[in-house]
């Protein structure tokens, strides 16, 4: 019997190529799109998953309390861990861990930059990092010690083996020694470096971080086993009261939130992890759903069609005795075969695709032959897209009468028709809603890189400074502004694009006492405003013509509003206890993200601070010249460091890389979705053209045009797609507009977006059955009529 169901399968495939073809096609492609997505969302869950200690590995942030707000965030005390430690027995392991910093390295003849970290003394130890030399118990023991990793072993040293004990120089001013050396680190670790250096250099260079009042590194425990969670967090919340002094207008409590929690879960809302990466995991399992069910939507329609074709197949097979049961399970073996079909072709377009994916994804995703759970789940995949596609069609044909049949009487009743045209309904609303995605992500996109940020990120140069190009940096401004193709020069603590720091250590007359309002802060150095193109709304910038700047202020406008001087210029203002000025007030401007708002800033005077980063304004024609001229000047004044720069443009974009994923994504994963369904369209349009042969024919003799004839059988089309729009407008604003929810500047969605959706739509559904449909009222009518 089985063997006979797979026989009949296969010549009904082979009898309707064209139809077969299309059904294999569409359901290969919501195949192949649903994998690739299934892979990326297995790949994103399971980032930070795999340290062995990850069911009882916590992160430490802090909920803060203040003027009405509740602020929360990864960071803490810089002498959080070791406090926890011995006051809570139910810590097992703990460390801190700050930001990457890039440091210049010298061994063997070589003078490297690397990227790396601060740890500390149970580093190895709450994370598995696997350590090819040297043990967790002693790799960050001493001041001096260095482990790094394989990579910069083989770098510097040639080999892991060859790196222990040897000396290794620190931006040219100490010497450490390497006492460990770790596996590269895994694409599935959210954090990345290739050294670490102990936690006690980091507190030696931030002497900040000792104040219980103060916070930004991280800070990660390891609770013992047979922990409860809930009464940890109870009495952990109120732990730093211990160490501040008690404000009722600032309040700070400590909670804990998994670690392997936050890759997908880093945004907050009144204090608590909400959204985030997550966001997206969720929005691309969506459309992988959307896709596949308008492939099988395709199938379900294409088979119902053409019911018609097998009515008396189905008829005979009654009368001779088959029960409906038997004719259920036939068809759905057919439909399962036809998804064995798509299954296997699906697996070629994923192989040949992937790399491509990974490109635009910036993952390194490999296709996972020996996954057990992989095929399980694809499979499961392919067995569920055969019983969705296949068990519509099934039970409509096993419920053809035999009388009825063999009697050539059948037709589709009214609600069999007013099925298939929901069908089309609901493949146009999810299309039409991936369009309008599409339109608003790419819209959003272009926003935010195109958007005046108040000062110009074109033709901005940075250099960090480093080694004695901090002592030199006047010198290095002085050569730098004599070479062609440089227009200014200025210094700041930080790049624009990582201003982050805050404080409430800014007082003013007239500030209510109770106000614990946060600033953002930066030191810049003179012609700071020039070097940005930034404008001053009221006052100056920095100038070497007045010796009181260096105890002046600039501000922004968020700022001067906050402060609320009527005239803000001269006014006094004190910032972490230095009385001074405001020397003028800066328009606003977006150093940071455009997901948050801009920051109140306060600018100091920052011209011999001894870190920081050199911006440099070159003129767009002259670049190369520009960067050769600076690279000449940094060698001759910093030997022992290699030149290194970026472009302001560059950064920017970095901080938008999440959103130029998903604007590639949903492009291909419209035009997929579209194409899908129109394959569909062409199945329908092929058959019903096939059906109404003789009517097409009679109305042409008749004299009846083409234009009307395209426009009769267009009709249909025009309707269920304009339905479709009705539908799918409300459901892709809702959607939508929860996305941009997440920036703070945005654009606003327009009624002429879901109008360009739908009209998109219809152009490519018309011109999908145009083809077929011209095919056939450009047919001879005689031929048409005297066709059976």
């Amino acid at each position: 019997m089985i063997k006979n169901y797979i026989i009949i399968a296969w010549r009904n495939l082979f009898r309707n190529k064209a139809f077969s073809l299309i059904n294999i096609l569409g359901l290969a492609l919501g195949m192949t799109c649903s994998l690739l997505i299934m892979l990326w969302v297995h790949d994103e869950k399971s980032i930070d998953g795999f340290h062995e200690n990850d069911a009882n590995l916590y992160s430490i942030y802090e909920r803060q309390y203040h003027d009405g707000i509740i602020d929360a965030g990864h960071q803490a005390p810089g002498v959080l861990v070791e406090e926890l430690k011995n006051k809570f027995p139910e810590v097992k392991y703990a460390t801190h861990h700050a930001w990457n910093d890039v440091n210049t390295f010298e061994a063997n003849g070589k003078i490297l930059k690397e990227r790396g970290n601060y740890g500390g003394a149970d580093f190895f130890n709450v994370f598995t990092f696997p350590l090819i030399e040297g043990s967790a118990s002693s790799a960050l023991k001493s001041l001096s010690d260095i482990a790094i990793s394989r990579k910069m072993a083989e770098d510097f040293f040639g080999s892991p083996e060859k790196a222990i004990g040897q000396s290794i120089r620190f931006d040219n001013t100490k010497d450490l020694k390497v006492t460990a050396v770790f596996e590269n680190i895994t694409n599935k670790s959210s954090m990345r470096f290739d050294y670490l250096l102990n936690w006690e250099v980091f507190l030696e260079k931030n002497s900040w971080a000792r104040d219980w009042n103060n916070n930004g590194p991280l800070a990660y425990v390891v609770l013992q086993g047979n922990v409860d969670v809930t009464d940890f967090r109870n009495r952990l919340k109120d732990f730093l009261d211990l160490y501040r002094k008690k404000d009722e207008n600032f309040r700070v409590e400590l909670d804990i939130q998994k670690y392997s929690d936050i890759y997908l879960h880093s945004n907050f809302t009144n204090g608590e992890a909400t959204g985030g990466r997550i966001q997206y995991v969720i929005l691309f399992s969506i459309v992988a759903i959307f896709i596949l069910v308008i492939a099988c939507v395709n199938f379900m329609n294409l088979s119902t069609a053409r019911s018609i074709k097998r009515a008396k197949e189905i008829g005979i097979r009654k009368v001779v005795g088959a029960v409906r049961g038997s004719l259920i399970w036939q068809f759905i073996g057919e439909a399962f075969l036809t998804v064995a079909f798509a299954f296997a072709l699906s697996i070629m377009f994923v192989m040949f695709l992937l790399p491509l994916f990974n490109m635009i994804t910036q993952k390194q995703i490999v296709f996972p032959v020996n996954s057990f759970y992989f095929w399980l789940s694809f499979g499961g995949l392919a067995l569920l897209t055969g019983l969705v596609s296949g068990s519509y069609p099934a039970l409509y044909l096993s419920s053809f009468k035999p009388v009825s049949v063999l009697k050539g009487s059948t037709r589709f009743s009214g609600g069999t028709l007013q099925f298939r045209k929901g069908l089309v309904v609901f493949q146009f609303v999810l299309s039409i809603v991936l369009i309008v995605g599409t339109i608003v992500i790419s819209m959003q996109v272009d926003y935010v890189q195109s958007i005046n940020l108040g000062y110009d990120r074109q033709d901005l140069i940075y250099v960090p400074l480093e080694g004695s190009l901090i002592d030199k940096y006047q010198l290095f401004k002085e050569q730098a502004l004599l070479e062609s193709g440089v227009k200014s020069v200025t210094r700041m603590s930080a790049a624009p694009s990582n201003i982050q720091p805050s404080t409430d250590g800014v007082i003013w007359e007239g500030k209510d006492p109770n106000s614990k309002l946060q600033f953002s802060f930066v030191a810049t150095g003179y012609d700071f405003l020039k070097t940005l193109n930034g404008q001053m709304v009221q006052g100056r910038d920095f100038s070497k013509d007045f010796a009181s700047d260096s105890i002046g202020y600039i501000i922004n406008e968020k700022a001067a509003n906050i402060i609320g001087y009527k005239d803000p210029v001269g006014m006094p203002l004190t910032f972490w206890d230095k009385k001074g000025a405001i020397v003028g007030v800066m328009k606003d401007v977006h150093f940071n993200s455009l997901h948050t708002p801009i920051d109140a800033i306060v600018i100091r005077l920052g011209e011999n601070l001894e870190y920081g980063t050199a911006l440099i304004r070159v003129d767009g024609s002259k670049t190369k010249e520009a960067l050769a001229s600076l690279e000449k000047i940094c060698k001759q004044l910093n030997p022992q460091f290699p030149f290194t720069y970026q472009f302001s443009d560059d950064e920017y974009q970095k901080l938008y890389k999440s959103e130029q994923i998903v604007s590639k994504l949903s492009n291909a994963f419209a035009f997929l979705g579209i194409f899908i369904s129109c394959l569909g369209l062409l199945g329908l349009a092929m058959f019903t053209a096939e059906q109404r042969t003789k009517e097409i024919g009679v109305r042409k003799v008749l004299g009846a045009s083409l234009h009307s004839l395209f426009g009769l059988l267009s009709k249909e089309l025009i309707v269920l797609v304009t339905i479709s729009l009705l539908i799918a407008s409300p459901l892709a604003w809702y959607i939508m507009e929860n996305w941009l929810k997440d920036y703070a500047y945005r654009i606003e969605l327009s009624w002429w977006m879901f109008t360009l959706a739908g009209g998109s739509a219809m152009i490519i559904a018309l011109v999908t059955v145009s083809f077929q449909t011209v095919k056939a009222l450009l047919e001879n009518p005689v031929e048409s009529l005297r066709a059976e």
